[in-house]
């Protein structure tokens, strides 16, 4: 099977949400472990006009026996193939942490194919692409894991009850940062269209001080937003998010 090849009846979005009549598409990939439900808390704060179109990855929630693809090559032609009907109307591409790396990437092939081009491409959480990541989680023991995700606020402390559970993220979550890890460009490759980054001000996995190199990664408008928490703001204060989000996307007069 090619890298862009669709396994018949697959799906890639789930909890669609269309908010009034639609002129805007949000597509959400979600960080590493977490699947289309990690957008849940978006839902209310929607605003009208848009569609919330939430990307579950494989091996998590309601894919949770599909296998996750080898590498984060044939993970980005799996999803830009699985997303392409998808990019019928105007869109956004939004990704936290792991999810920022791929939109981006999605954004590179969606150029490089001709394909309708996202109104906008946003990133949040994650280092510039031709940045060496400096952390080796996908490799870390499960210990090391656990305290890594509650220092970071990626494990409720309710959850550490339900072993079998916390086993299952755990292993999703581990093949997401190795892939995640593994992602990185020789050089920067600037997008045709607006860029917009976030992060958060205290994030101790990916620092505000790397952001701006995201500036080398567009070659359109650009913007950096820091918002107020640790590498888990976005659904921290989910209503902050999508206010900061439809401020950095509302058309300029």
């Amino acid at each position: 099977m090619s890298a862009t090849a669709q396994p018949q009846g697959e799906r890639w979005v789930f909890g669609r949400l269309p908010v009034g009549t639609v002129h805007t598409r949000l597509i959400c990939v979600p960080q590493a472990g977490a699947g289309a439900g990690a957008f849940a808390g978006w839902r209310k704060h929607i605003p009208e006009g848009w569609e919330l179109a939430p990307v579950e990855l494989p091996g998590r929630g309601a894919r949770e026996t599909e296998p996750m693809p080898a590498g984060f090559d044939a993970l980005a032609g799996r999803l830009l193939a699985g997303l392409t009907p998808e990019l019928t109307m105007p869109y956004v591409l939004f990704g936290h942490s792991f999810g920022g790396a791929l939109v981006y990437e999605l954004s590179r092939r969606i150029a490089a194919r001709g394909l309708p081009a996202p109104l906008a491409t946003v990133v949040s959480g994650f280092r510039p692409p031709h940045v060496p990541s400096t952390s080796r989680m996908g490799l870390a023991s499960d210990a090391e894991l656990l305290d890594w995700l509650r220092r970071n606020g990626g494990l409720p402390e309710e959850l550490l009850a339900f072993r079998s559970f916390l086993d299952q993220i755990m292993r999703i979550m581990r093949i997401d940062l190795r892939l995640a890890e593994s992602y990185l460009l020789a050089e920067p490759d600037p997008l045709p269209g607006p860029l917009h980054v976030f992060g958060g001000e205290d994030d101790q996995v990916t620092r505000a001080g790397e952001l701006p190199g995201w500036r080398d990664c567009a070659g359109g408008p650009f913007s950096l937003t820091l918002l107020p928490g640790g590498h888990n703001y976005p659904h921290d204060d989910p209503a902050a998010m999508v206010a900061a989000l439809a401020g950095v996307l509302a058309p300029t007069p």
